[in-house]
C-alpha cells in the first residue's frame, strides 16, 4: 500500500530497487488515490498500480500486466 504507517510504498520500493536491482520482483502499489499520485509511482519505480477497492481478479491482472510491459517495453503498467 502507498500509504503505509512506518515505510511508505515509494521509500518500500526504493529499498527494494536498491537491494535487487534488475532482478527485483515486480511492484504493484495499492492506492485510492492513483490520480494524486501516479507520477509519483512511476518516478518511485513502481511498475503499475491498482486503485483501491478492488477485485482479486483486477490485481492479478495488475500484476500479469507488468510481466507483460516487462518483455515488450520494460515500462510501467497503470491498471484502474
Amino acid at each position: 500500500d502507498v500509504q503505509m504507517r512506518e515505510m511508505d510504498g515509494f521509500e518500500a520500493t526504493r529499498q527494494i530497487i536498491v537491494k535487487w536491482g534488475d532482478a527485483r520482483p515486480r511492484i504493484v502499489a495499492l492506492t485510492a488515490n492513483a490520480m494524486r499520485e501516479d507520477k509519483g509511482l512511476v518516478e518511485a519505480g513502481m511498475d503499475g498500480y491498482q486503485t483501491e477497492p478492488y477485485k482479486p481478479i483486477e490485481l492479478e491482472q495488475a500484476i500479469e500486466s507488468t510481466y507483460e510491459m516487462q518483455g515488450s517495453e520494460g515500462g510501467s503498467a497503470a491498471t484502474s
